[in-house]
């Protein structure tokens, strides 16, 4: 069974979509969703991955539908939010968590490589909103979460996933404006380094350098999928009633390192964590 944190029922007859939720930090958080009492769908280019992820739900006694959608094809947005619609009744919540990049000096990005990584996390982003909003919660109310990055002092060999994510964070604000008269809040989540299966998709000494580079903050660590599915869950819950438009960054004070003044060794500040994973 999975630990959380949170008050047992706290979103119960509530739907939500989770993109990139087959896998990593989206499957953590579609778990949590719906160990709450939330019906999840979570959806993702690879099915294989989402069988496992609704297997690993269903198994943790929770309600979970997979559904195919590439967020690089607007036709697959619009049929995966009708689906989703159509399977669970409607959509109070949307993570948007899908995204990809690739690491890469700048002048070596060329046209195709720059193009994917922006339409995934920034056009996928705007267009999944978009329809959801347009399909159901334009006349429902509802709350959106996007997962960014730190990249609030560039993203060196990351700048096409960079430039996304900051896209991302003033879409954030843009729609928290345009569509809270219709009772929607839109927040964004931005990880540091974060421990997860996703490190996987990166080359060795790509990986070796994260890991090092996961110290660089005040926890002397890198962070947890929990600890990321715990800052959604809260920015979806009725605590952040009040709260809109805005980006909580889950880092550790990794956006505040500065070499004048580097963080310290120690295990004063241990992760959240579930033991069962």
């Amino acid at each position: 069974m999975l630990n959380t944190i949170y008050k047992e029922g706290l979103f119960d007859g509530k739907k939500a979509l989770v993109t990139g939720g087959g896998t990593g930090i989206g499957l953590r958080i579609a778990r949590e969703l719906a160990i709450l009492g939330a019906e999840v769908v979570i959806a993702s280019r690879k099915l294989a991955n989402l069988e496992k992820g609704v297997s690993k739900i269903t198994g943790e006694g929770g309600k979970a539908i997979a559904l195919e959608c590439n967020v690089r094809n607007e036709d697959s947005i619009e049929t995966c939010v009708k689906e989703a619609i159509d399977k669970m009744g409607g959509i109070d919540f949307l993570v948007n968590n899908a995204g990809g990049q690739f690491p890469s000096p700048a002048e070596a990005i060329n046209t195709k490589g720059w193009n994917a990584v922006i339409e995934t996390n920034l056009s996928g982003t705007f267009h999944m909103s978009r329809h959801v909003f347009n399909a159901v919660m334009q006349q429902n109310g509802g709350a959106i979460v996007n997962i960014i990055a730190d990249m609030w002092n560039g993203f060196p060999m990351m700048s096409h996933t960079g430039a996304a994510r900051a896209g991302v964070d003033n879409l954030t604000k843009t729609l928290a404006v345009e569509w809270g008269r219709k009772g929607v809040r839109v927040n964004s989540v931005a990880p540091g380094l974060i421990h997860s299966s996703g490190l996987d998709s990166y080359a060795p000494e790509f990986k070796q350098y994260i890991m090092a580079a996961g110290k660089n903050n005040q926890a002397n660590r890198m962070g947890t999928e929990e600890e990321v599915a715990a800052a959604v869950v809260y920015l979806l819950s009725p605590a952040a009633a009040y709260i809109t438009g805005e980006t909580l960054k889950v880092d550790a004070g990794e956006s505040l390192y500065s070499p004048l003044f580097p963080p310290s060794d120690h295990d004063k500040l241990p992760p959240y964590k579930d033991p069962e994973n």
